[in-house]
C-alpha cells in the first residue's frame, strides 16, 4: 500500500511508478483503490466506471481498467452529498452521514473485488486516500490502515517536502496510529525534494531515528512528466489568475473529468467574469449540472459567457456544459436537484431531460473533417438535437453526436479535447500533442528506480 500523510502528496505517482517498475521485472501487477472519491472518471471497455487514477495505473500495468480496481466511486455533486457508484454501477445518492451507515455491506464490496484481483495477479499495488491516520474515520475506515490491517498488506509512507512540514508529517503521522497499524508502515519516502537531495541526508537520519523507520529514498520533484488529474483540486491555484491566454475555462463548482483540458495547460480557470475578450470559452462537464447552471447565473457568469460570445468568442461545452448550452435542462426524477430543471444559455436549440440510467462507454467518432478518435462517454440525459443542426462528431454505429454551431460546439465526448486534430479544428490554431502515455509510465518507473533503496525495498515490501 502507498499511503500518504495527507491528500496530494503523490500517492498517485508513487503507486503508477510501483506499478510500471514491477511490471518491468517481469510480475504480474494490479493496481486497486478502494475508495475514490473524484469526479474524474473513465468507463472501462467491459463496462463500469473507475476513477483516473486507477486507469493510469492499469495502462502502467498493461492492463484494461476493470471496476475491481476502484470498487468504490464517490461522484460529488454537492457540499454534503456524493452518487456512490459501486463496483462500476450508479448504487445510491447518499449524504456523508448515510454513507457511513452502509459500511459494512460497502466493506464487503471492497474485500470481494480485493480477493478477485487476489487470484490473478501476483502483486497488488494499493492506493490509500489522503491521510493515513485520520483517527475520526478510525471505525469507518475501508481505504487506509483499515483495509491494510484486515490483509496485513505492508505500507510505504510518502509524504511532499515540497509543502514545508515534512519532519512533522512523517513523524506526526507514525505517532497517531495504534501498534499494529504502526508495525504495517515499514518505510517512509519524502517526495517532491527540489535540488541535491543528500543535502536531506540530516533530516533522513532525524526522521528515522524518531519514527524508528527507514527511508526508502528521497525523490526528486518531477517536473515534466505528466498524469491524469484525479481531482479538480490540481487546478485550484489557477482559479481567476488572468493568464496570457486566449482561452477560459469555466471552474465549475462540480466541475467533472478535468483531464479533457490536457492540452491546455495554459488556459485560464475562472470562477467570476473577468476583463477582456477571449477567443474561446469552455463550459466543462460537471457532476450536477442544473445546480452549476443556476451557480452561473447568480454569478454573472452565464451573462457574462453570452457576452463573450456575441463579442466574437467560440463557446465550446462539453457533457454537462453542453446540457447548459440549450435552452433547458429537465430533471422529473430528481437525478440531481429537487428544483425540476432550468433555463439554459440558448446558444443552441436544444433541450435535455436527465433520466435515472446512466451512459457510460468508450465510442469511435469522426469529425466533420473525416478525422477519427476515440472518446467516452459518461452522462445521465439525453440532449435532442437541434433539427438539421451539424453534429460535433459521428459515431462508428452511425449516430451522431453533439452540435457545431456559429461560434458554438457541444459534445457529450470526454476526450474529445485530448485530441490535438480535434482540438486544432475548434480552436483554428496548431495545438501540440502530449507524450505517450507509455513514455510517462516509463518515466515514473526510471524515477522510481533511481531514488528508491532497492535492497531495503526488496526486503521490506516483496519477500513479506
Amino acid at each position: 500500500m502507498v499511503g500518504g500523510t495527507a491528500s496530494h502528496v503523490g500517492k498517485s505517482w508513487m503507486a503508477t511508478a510501483i506499478c510500471r517498475w514491477l511490471v518491468r521485472q517481469g510480475y504480474k501487477v494490479a493496481p486497486f483503490k478502494a475508495q475514490n472519491m473524484s469526479n474524474n472518471s473513465y468507463p472501462c471497455a467491459a463496462g463500469g466506471e473507475i476513477g483516473r487514477a486507477q486507469v493510469a495505473q492499469a495502462q502502467a500495468c498493461l492492463l484494461e481498467p476493470e471496476p475491481d480496481m476502484n470498487p468504490i466511486l464517490l461522484k460529488p455533486n454537492s457540499d454534503c452529498g456524493s452518487q456512490v457508484v459501486v463496483n462500476g454501477k450508479v448504487w445510491q445518492q447518499l449524504s456523508a452521514r448515510e454513507y457511513y451507515e452502509h459500511f459494512p455491506t460497502l466493506l464487503d464490496h471492497v474485500l470481494a473485488a480485493y480477493a478477485r484481483l487476489e487470484e490473478k495477479y501476483e502483486f497488488i499495488v494499493v492506493e490509500g486516500a489522503g491521510s493515513i491516520a485520520e483517527l475520526n474515520l478510525r471505525p469507518t475506515d475501508l481505504v487506509n490502515m483499515g483495509l491494510a490491517t484486515r490483509l496485513q498488506i505492508p505500507v510505504l509512507l510518502v509524504a511532499d517536502i515540497d509543502r514545508g512540514g515534512v519532519f512533522a508529517a512523517v513523524a506526526g503521522t507514525v505517532s497517531l496510529l495504534d501498534d499494529e497499524e504502526r508495525s504495517l508502515v515499514r518505510g517512509f519516502a519524502v517526495n517532491r525534494f527540489r535540488g541535491d537531495p543528500t543535502l536531506f541526508a540530516s533530516g533522513v537520519n532525524i526522521l528515522e531515528e524518531i519514527t524508528n523507520k527507514p527511508c526508502l529514498g528521497v525523490f526528486p520533484h518531477l517536473y515534466s512528466s505528466k498524469l491524469d488529474a484525479e481531482d479538480a483540486l490540481s487546478i485550484e491555484g489557477d482559479v481567476n489568475s488572468r493568464k496570457d491566454s486566449p482561452v477560459a475555462i469555466i471552474r465549475l463548482p462540480h466541475v467533472s473529468n478535468v483531464s479533457d483540458f490536457r492540452l491546455l495547460p495554459d488556459a485560464c480557470w475562472i470562477s467570476r467574469p473577468m476583463p477582456g475578450l477571449f477567443d474561446c470559452i469552455i463550459l466543462p462537464g460537471t457532476k450536477n449540472t442544473i445546480d452549476d447552471l443556476l451557480w452561473m447565473g447568480r454569478t454573472g457568469l452565464s451573462d457574462w459567457v453570452l457576452d463573450q460570445h456575441a463579442k466574437g468568442a467560440h463557446v465550446i461545452g462539453v457533457c454537462g456544459g453542453y446540457q447548459m448550452l440549450g435552452e433547458r435542462i429537465d430533471d422529473p426524477f430528481g437525478v440531481e436537484t429537487s428544483a425540476g430543471g432550468a433555463e439554459g444559455l440558448s446558444l443552441i436549440d436544444s433541450r435535455t431531460v436527465l433520466s435515472r440510467e446512466k451512459t457510460t462507454r468508450v465510442v469511435r467518432a469522426k469529425t466533420p473533417s473525416g478525422y477519427e478518435f476515440e472518446g467516452y462517454e459518461i452522462h445521465m440525459g439525453q440532449t435532442v438535437r437541434p433539427a438539421g443542426a451539424a453534429p460535433f462528431a459521428t459515431l462508428s454505429d452511425g449516430t451522431e453526436d453533439g452540435v457545431r454551431a456559429a461560434r458554438c460546439s457541444g459534445t457529450y465526448l470526454h476526450g474529445a479535447l485530448e485530441n490535438p486534430v480535434v482540438l486544432t479544428e475548434l480552436l483554428g490554431r496548431p495545438v501540440a500533442a502530449l507524450p505517450d502515455r507509455n513514455i510517462v509510465y516509463e518515466e515514473l518507473a526510471d524515477w522510481f528506480h533511481a531514488s528508491v533503496d532497492k535492497k531495503r525495498f526488496q526486503e521490506l515490501y516483496l519477500c513479506s
